[in-house]
């Protein structure tokens, strides 16, 4: 309620009418749209407001409701009236600082007579505030800013008069908040113009100074651009190599390349690590090496000149290429050493043998004959196993691949490999349930891993303990790229032992052929290079894996096959010789006559008509003949442009169904199919007994 000293100052100030309200509201947007400043805007307000109701002061703060204080930049003053720059707390001048932080309009016509600033009056009155209106200015529902009036006496404020200062509140906001985003965006434009000036001449030094050859071409093939170093490289002004297309400049052999390279970009794919040599102004060529990418009606590449790093690719190739040759020969001459000395060793045994026999027999003395032909055969044996080992190692050897179950194989060799360890060695085998067959030769898998567990044993003089151990493999890029393999599924057979383990240096050489850490006399030094021949015909690896003092273990991975296992058939026993029944006919093919003549004169001993041939193409006018021929047995590196299996073939086309025997010195994969043999066809591998022949042709010719 008014007090009547209030009405009566009240009716002293004149009356606020619509003209006067319009008139206000045109000067503030006249003097908005002139001031650039945002307090020159907040003081244009307070000006108009306290012009218009002809009050003490009046300005525009920012408020910081947590300390319940106002900052103000400045405000107007009537005469006499005293600025109140700077920051005030408005709990000094009484509570209605509560009423503001609600959102509502504090209006104080006495501050004597108000219950918010009866106790503060005299502090409001020094400012000459004993009357205000402070109206809340709010932004996303926070108190932000205050539009003030002061008067030094007391005053009734009406409601036509508090609409009015709420109306130039909001336009000042807005205007405020305007001309801040105004300057907020021009001193963004004016740093993002600096920032692009800034990255301009950053790509600009950039593009001056970079070895790399940077360039923007024409889709139709020319340069549109280039940057310093494409004629630091080739020695063209920038004008010359933009005069003509970049075609021009490419070695001939390399246009048809570049072509296909130009041809995807023009589709809109990426060009990365693509080579061609480009002509230098002196005529010599250099290897650029291009990264470009389609942008639009251009293409920008990022080209390097790869030349130095090419001749020195290739001077590194030429000296691992010399080394891998030095390392060679090293190896054959330790090869031809080491098979000098054990064949020469076999063949006196040989040679001496037969000496014996001859001389015995012209003394018309026949009791030791007997003892030297054992002699000369058990050298003769020795010697075709040393073939087999050395064909094994250079993965040459015969093989005879069925679905094996890995585990079954393992386990039967339990007793064999107790008794060769020795009382002094623990055998453990430790096999892996479900584990996966696997398309190998059960018999050479026997051997290596008789040779794997003979070998751990002598690395553990003072005993030890030995553990066989099976297990599935599923390689991934990473454990098949450490193991030389291609990904996929495989199973393991590792062999470890507690001896003395291997240093690096020995297990570098561990699979060369008559390398042996082993006193003279008690090993050939072609156990592991036979294991690891086995292995890597078989499609698979071996790895060792060992540390001095701790022991070795060393692991065979075979390819995984999803057939069912073979059944194993017992080995036949050797007994009578199996004969020929009348006119069974056999047609000979081997180049080698002393082979031939033997194979030819076991035949008839056997009973069998023998028709004998030197080479495929004699063979081949025999085989599409009338005569009767019921078994062919054909070396397979035969002369004259027609090896064994080509004989084969071409007899099958005339006498569909024949049976064929292959015999070689060794196994020639692609010839013999990598053990894939079509029915009807099998391979015996030189030298053999005779019992043996006699079994397998009969086997065939029967079956």
């Amino acid at each position: 309620m008014t007090s009547p000293q209030t009405a009566r100052l009240a009716d002293s100030f004149p009356p606020f009418d619509a003209s006067i309200q319009q008139a206000a509201l045109l000067e503030l947007s006249d003097r908005f749209r002139a001031l650039p400043d945002t307090a020159d805007l907040a003081y244009a307000a307070a000006e108009i407001l306290a012009t218009t109701f002809g009050v003490s002061r009046a300005g525009y703060g920012t408020i910081d409701p947590i300390a319940e204080t106002i900052t103000v930049e400045r405000d107007w003053n009537a005469p006499g009236i005293e600025s109140l720059a700077g920051v005030l707390h408005f709990r000094d001048y009484g509570s209605y600082i509560d009423d503001l932080k609600r959102g509502e309009t504090a209006v104080v016509d006495d501050a004597r007579l108000d219950l918010r600033t009866a106790q503060t009056a005299a502090a409001l009155e020094a400012i000459s505030a004993r009357s205000f209106v402070n109206m809340p200015v709010t932004e996303q529902g926070g108190f932000v800013a205050l539009l003030y009036l002061n008067h030094e006496h007391a005053r009734a404020w009406t409601d036509a008069e508090l609409g009015f200062v709420r109306e130039i509140a909001d336009r000042t906001r807005d205007a405020v908040e305007r001309r801040r985003a105004e300057d907020e965006l021009r001193r963004l434009n004016a740093t993002l113009s600096a920032e692009v000036q800034q990255r301009t001449a950053e790509r600009e030094a950039l593009w001056q100074a970079t070895p790399d050859l940077l360039c923007v071409a024409t889709r139709d093939g020319g340069f549109l651009e280039v940057n310093p170093a494409w004629s630091d490289v080739l020695g063209w002004s920038e004008a010359e190599l933009k005069a003509q297309p970049f075609a021009a400049f490419i070695h001939a052999d390399d246009v048809a390349a570049t072509d296909v390279a130009m041809a995807k970009l023009l589709d809109g794919d990426h060009v990365f690590d693509f080579a061609n040599r480009y002509r230098r102004k002196d005529g010599d060529y250099r290897w650029l090496n291009w990264s470009a990418v389609p942008r639009g009606e251009f293409i920008y590449a990022v080209v390097r000149d790869v030349t130095d790093a090419r001749e020195q690719q290739e001077a590194l190739r030429r000296t691992e290429e010399a080394l891998r040759q030095a390392h060679k020969m090293e190896a054959v001459g330790q090869l031809t050493g080491g098979l000098a000395h054990d064949f020469n060793n076999l063949l006196a045994g040989i040679s001496g043998s037969l000496e014996m026999i001859q001389m015995r027999l012209a003394q018309g003395r026949s009791a030791d004959v007997e003892r030297y032909l054992s002699a000369a055969q058990n050298a003769t044996k020795r010697a075709a196993s040393l073939t087999h080992r050395l064909l094994a190692f250079s993965r040459r050897q015969t093989l005879s691949p069925t679905v094996t179950e890995v585990n079954k194989l393992v386990c039967g060799m339990e007793e064999l490999v107790q008794r060769s360890m020795g009382p002094a060695i623990d055998v453990e085998i430790v096999t892996s349930a479900g584990l996966w067959n696997s398309w190998i030769d059960a018999n050479q898998l026997e051997n290596a891993l008789l040779n794997l567990c003979i070998n751990a044993r002598d690395a553990m003089p003072e005993g030890g303990k030995l553990t066989i151990e099976t297990g599935n493999r599923w390689l991934d890029d990473r454990s098949a790229r450490e193991r030389d393999l291609p990904p996929g599924q495989y199973i393991s057979l590792c062999v470890s032992d507690t001896g003395t383990g291997m240093p690096k240096s020995v297990i570098d050489r561990a699979f060369d052929p008559f390398y042996t850490t082993k006193p003279i006399g008690q090993g050939t030094g072609l156990g592991l290079s036979m294991v690891y021949g086995f292995a890597r015909q078989s499609e698979g690896q071996v790895r060792i894996y060992s540390e001095v003092g701790q022991g070795t273990m060393v692991c065979i991975y075979l390819p995984r096959h999803l057939g069912e296992a073979d059944a194993l058939s017992p080995e036949q026993e050797h007994g009578e010789l199996v004969r020929g029944n009348d006119g069974e006919t056999v047609l000979v093919v081997d180049d080698e006559p002393t082979v031939r003549m033997l194979v030819v004169d076991a035949l008839h001993e056997l009973g069998y008509v023998a028709i004998e041939a030197g080479d495929g193409a004699n063979g081949l006018k025999i085989l599409q003949s009338d005569a009767r021929i019921d078994l062919l047995i054909t070396d397979v590196g035969l002369p004259a442009g027609m090896n064994g299996r080509q004989l084969a073939d071409a007899a099958r086309m005339a006498r569909p169904g024949l049976k064929v025997l292959f015999i070689t010195g060794y196994a020639e994969n692609a010839v013999l199919s990598h053990g894939h043999l079509d029915p009807g066809m099998h391979v015996l591998t030189k030298p053999f007994a005779m019992d043996m022949l006699a079994d397998r042709i009969r086997g065939l010719i029967t079956a």
